[in-house]
């Protein structure tokens, strides 16, 4: 099951100046102990569609998890807006 980790107080824009929220998400892995940690954007104003990243990060505990996502800045997250539009782009791209 998919846990919200950390909830960003600064939005993040895109190339085309859309404004979304971050959070960051994590899940256990089956079988292990070790978590792996992603982010996620929503819309400002709704009426678009979530974006979700790749894979960011792998922690040996939702703790260190949770310490990973703090520490994280703008710039960071800009970068990883950027990771999700593109793999949504190359999903899409991938399925026709």
């Amino acid at each position: 099951m998919d846990d919200l980790v950390h909830e960003f107080k600064s939005d993040v824009r895109d190339e085309d100046g859309h404004v979304y929220s971050a959070r960051a998400m994590g899940r256990q892995r089956k079988g292990t102990t070790v978590w792996e940690g992603w982010l996620e954007f929503s819309p400002r104003g709704g009426g678009g569609v979530l974006r979700k990243s790749p894979i960011e990060t792998t922690q040996p505990n939702r703790e260190a998890l949770v310490y990973w996502a703090s520490g994280l800045e703008r710039v960071y997250l800009e970068g990883a807006l950027e990771r999700a539009i593109t793999a949504r782009s190359e999903g899409r791209a991938r399925s026709n």
